[in-house]
């Protein structure tokens, strides 16, 4: 064993003269003066003044870092002072230190700065984490850890994650308190948030002070409060907190990662302390796990035992950041000397010519200062705190923040915040092998203890306690009252009104306000001055008939509109009814007559077709010519009874049936629109005829559609006429554009549907030709607006809403049902020309047969007139409906019987009459007889 020692230590000894002789002939120094600025009685300063020496003991101890050179260190204790950082910045360069690790914080790195542009030293700090520290003003300043930037770009996604909109900033006065605040307002702006309240605190802030600067604290709306001071007096601002009792239920305390340090460095907490922030939130930068990490934890409890009077400190995130800083630096440092490098130093001439006793002239600039700094910046390695590199900008690659929330003696970690993925519960190292998804589902965090034990989150903000009612002010409209309606000074009426008051009352909390009129009571009031009064402050919201339009929204946020409008145009309407051969209207003249031509030639070539087939089709050419003409119109019913039994018959007939199925449907379709739709008309058709026209335009007196119609539509000024009322409105349209009044009126939808309600003489023309609704305002960013949109959402889904829309704006004159019911019904009129034709034809029908039935009455008797000529009306009546009774038939029976009869008794008669002349004949002459003779022969 002692003879392998021994060898051990042989080769050691062997490496490290080999490297000597390498340095010395490559021309490496054999020590390399480097610096410290520290504040040793911090809680950074004790861990980094302990990780800073391990570090360089390490590196000294490995001759493979720097090639046989050793690092010199020499810490100066800055005290957290400007002054004295800058007096000891300037004895170690007077060392030809050629690099200083830190300052430590913001306002020594500030003045640092300066000293090392000038003399091109490197700054290394390790927790100076103000963003302003920018390699573009300062570019010899290197931050090897993360910039609050960053640290403010995770509190601005925590409030944005919890849906809140403005915070309190509780804030140390210097330049890292400053700048810090500064970040977080731009973070927070970025997601539509803001801090509404700015709280300074002095660097040395007695007791009082905090508690007279948190009292007004108290007072204002906003309960999310983020605290970024140091650690000496953040403490203290969470003690007198818990005295005022803000620590309570409502509450959500942010503190940045100072806190989680102090937890860090000086666990366990002493138990009142801990007792003063239960529920807050912090910040610790993120480390992930490696080996090296692991193995320098191991380590660090024999470092505070050894090194440190006062026992155990706990090792924080500075710790890991400081002892990579060094290790960072010496591998610079190499990588300086393998590219020629060396230490050279040179005067300052401008510091050569201040006279006095500061021997500023012993400090010199350091020749290679451009090409270490550049070495520094393209360094590449792991730490303890992870991966060491740098962006273009000049921050380590992967920023990343765990969140921790304080319970009990301890705390928990609700999640992570990366600037790749956002917030997650995975670690962020986990998520860097995947595309990067910061969308609103994949934002994640654990549940929270928040201040008050409870675990529901806080609404974030509280009217303020300070007595004031919120001042809302409603415009004092003259007419649409049903809208708004204010008289005198406390009775304020309408729907506006009652959505409003029906919206606040779903509220979980209770809000003060009380409704100021706004107007002068004879004219309508103009609704964007009132927006524009609550960015001056006057008010502190605006409830009303109030259209969410462009400009009115960059001064104020509206809530979720409660009714739909739009700009309409209003004018004189005549009805349009139909009048008695409406029935002729589906078809064109044209139409008409080829339809019937069709009729006719189809039947006609039916004939043709079916002649020589169908015995229906054959007969007496009278008979024929009728067959053609009632075959033909009966298709048009589908009532023709002769059948077809050619092919080429059936065929035709069938295409025809089917052209005549689809021209009476059309009639049909085309008929009942016109009967039941009514018809309206106007000259004005909608925007565009009004504005291609020179008539005057009325519009509603301070409304937005004035500006409207000249600004975006074009329309000349001198064209419009204001009007303040539905009287107004009225007279104008009626007057018209030849009588002083109007064409049309542009206005709002929601008061063009309450006007036209009891005016059946106007409609709306055309379309809707902006499309908006009405809201109430609300200060920017104001939180009560979100709350208000959500309560009225809640009442369109209930149906309050619709409710109160109807007990304020439901009229029944021109929409009534049984208005609807006068259009939907077919009027008599519209049928008047049919029935008159039918009429006609049946009058004609019964005057043909009268004369028919009255002929053959006088032929069957002939002789009743003369034979009864003393007998009574009655009988003869009586005898005639008798004869209309008979069937036609059994009339002509009896007609045929008699004429038989008659020709019988009339044979008879001339028989007897032949006999006695004959008997006469015989006494005359031969000659005579022979006469008398062949006469009566003839006759018979």
């Amino acid at each position: 064993m002692k003879l392998s020692g021994v060898m051990l230590l042989m080769i050691f000894y062997c490496e490290l003269f080999v490297y000597r002789i390498t340095a010395q002939a490559s021309g490496r120094p054999s020590v390399v003066n480097i610096g410290a600025l520290l504040s040793f009685n911090t809680n950074v300063g004790k861990v980094a003044k302990l990780a800073i020496k391990a570090a360089v003991d390490d590196v000294n101890s490995d001759p493979t870092t720097l090639g046989g050179t050793k690092l010199k260190l020499q810490m100066q204790d800055c005290n957290h002072s400007g002054f004295l950082a800058l007096a000891e910045a300037l004895h170690l360069m007077e060392g030809q230190t050629v690099a200083i690790i830190g300052p430590q914080d913001a306002v020594t790195a500030h003045v640092v700065s300066h000293v090392a542009n000038e003399l091109q030293v490197p700054l290394l700090s390790f927790s100076a984490t103000d963003p302003t520290l920018s390699s573009l003003q300062f570019p010899y300043f290197v931050r090897t850890t993360q910039s609050d930037q960053y640290q403010m770009a995770a509190i601005a996604e925590i409030v944005d994650h919890y849906g809140w909109r403005e915070v309190i900033a509780i804030y140390v006065d210097d330049d890292h308190g400053r700048n810090g605040i500064a970040a977080l307002g731009d973070t927070l702006a970025a997601k539509r948030c803001r801090i509404s309240f700015k709280a300074p605190l002095s660097v040395e802030a007695t007791e009082d002070e905090i508690t007279d600067l948190l009292v007004k604290v108290a007072l204002t709306e906003s309960r999310i409060i983020v605290v970024h001071t140091h650690y000496n007096r953040g403490p203290v601002v969470f003690h007198v907190a818990q005295y005022l009792g803000m620590l309570g239920t409502g509450y959500v305390w942010i503190a940045t990662s100072w806190l989680s340090t102090a937890l860090d460095t000086n666990s366990p907490f002493p138990s009142d302390v801990m007792d003063d922030i239960q529920g807050v939130l912090t910040l610790r930068t993120y480390t992930p796990d490696s080996v090296l990490k692991r193995k320098f934890i191991s380590r660090w409890r024999n470092l505070t035992d050894a090194k440190t009077p006062n026992g155990y400190i706990g090792l924080n995130a500075y710790g890991f950041y400081a002892y990579d800083t060094v290790w960072l630096l010496a591998r610079a440092i190499n990588s300086f000397f393998k590219q020629g490098g060396n230490l050279s130093f040179s005067k300052d001439s401008r510091l050569s010519d201040i006279q006095g006793h500061l021997r500023l002239d012993s400090l010199r600039i350091f020749n290679g200062g451009n090409l270490l700094r550049d070495s520094i910046l393209q360094a590449n390695m792991t730490g303890t705190a992870g991966p060491a590199r740098f962006n273009s900008h000049g921050d380590l690659i992967n920023p990343a923040y765990e969140i921790i929330n304080v319970i009990g003696t301890g705390y928990r970690r609700i999640g992570y915040w990366s600037n790749y993925s956002g917030l997650s519960v995975v670690r962020p190292e986990t998520l860097y092998s995947k595309p990067p998804n910061r969308s609103s589902s994949n934002q994640r965090l654990y549940s929270v203890i928040w201040p008050g034990q409870t675990t529901q989150k806080p609404r974030g903000w509280v009217f303020p306690n300070n007595g004031r009612h919120l001042r809302i002010g409603v415009p004092n409209r003259v007419s649409f009252r049903e809208f708004v309606s204010v008289k005198g000074s406390e009775m304020t009426s309408g729907f506006c009104i009652d959505v409003f008051t029906a919206a606040i009352n779903l509220l979980p909390y209770a809000v003060p306000y009380k409704l100021i009129p706004f107007g002068d009571g004879h004219n309508n009031p103009s609704c964007t001055e009132l927006v524009r009064l609550i960015t001056a402050g006057v008010y502190d919201a605006a409830v009303g008939d109030i259209a969410i339009i462009t400009n009115r929204t960059k001064m104020a946020d509206f809530t979720q509109p409660y009714i739909e409008s739009g700009l309409v145009v209003v004018a004189p309407v005549r009805k349009l009814n139909s009048n008695a051969w409406a029935f002729l209207s589906p078809f064109t003249p044209m139409m008409w007559g080829v339809t019937a031509v069709f009729f006719l030639a189809v039947g006609a070539v039916v004939w043709i077709l079916e002649h020589r087939l169908n015995d229906e089709f054959r007969g007496p050419p009278k008979r024929q010519v009728v067959t053609i003409l009632w075959f033909s119109f009966s298709t048009m019913f589908f009532a023709h009874k002769e059948k077809t039994v050619s092919a080429l018959g059936r065929l035709v007939l069938i295409i025809w049936l089917f052209v005549v199925l689809i021209i009476n449907s059309s009639y049909t379709a085309s008929l009942t629109s016109i009967l039941t739709v009514q018809k309206l008309s106007s000259p004005i058709k909608g925007i565009d005829s009004l504005r291609s026209s020179n008539y005057p335009i009325g519009y509603q007196v301070n409304s937005f559609a004035r500006n409207y119609l000249v600004d975006e539509l074009n329309i000349d000024e001198s064209r419009l006429v204001p009007l303040n009322s539905p009287e107004e409105y009225a007279k104008a349209l009626k007057d018209g554009p030849h009588k002083g009044g109007v064409a049309a009126v542009v206005d709002d939808r929601a008061y063009a549907e309450l006007f036209l309600s009891t005016r059946c003489e106007f409609s709306i023309v055309g379309q809707v030709f902006t499309k908006n609704g009405w809201g109430f305002a609300f200060p920017r960013d104001s939180p009560l607006a979100v709350d208000i949109s959500t309560a009225i959402l809640k009442l369109s889904e209930n149906g309050d809403l619709q409710r109160i829309h109807d007990k304020w704006l439901l009229r029944s004159a021109c929409s009534s049902q049984g208005a609807k019911l006068d259009v939907d019904r077919l009027q008599l009129k519209s049928f008047s020309g049919l029935y008159l034709l039918c009429g006609l034809a049946c009058l004609l029908a019964l005057f043909i047969y009268l004369m028919q039935i009255v002929h053959q009455f006088s032929r069957h008797y002939p002789g009743d007139t003369e034979s009864n000529g003393g007998s009574s009306r009655s009988a003869r009546l009586q005898t005639f409906l008798s004869f209309v009774n008979e069937k036609e038939d059994e009339v002509k029976s009896r007609s045929k019987r008699r004429h038989v009869e008659r020709t019988s008794y009339r044979s008879e008669d001339e028989m007897s009459s032949c006999n006695s002349n004959r008997k006469h004949i015989e006494l005359s002459s031969n000659l005579s007889l022979d006469s008398d003779t062949r006469n009566c022969n003839g006759s018979s």
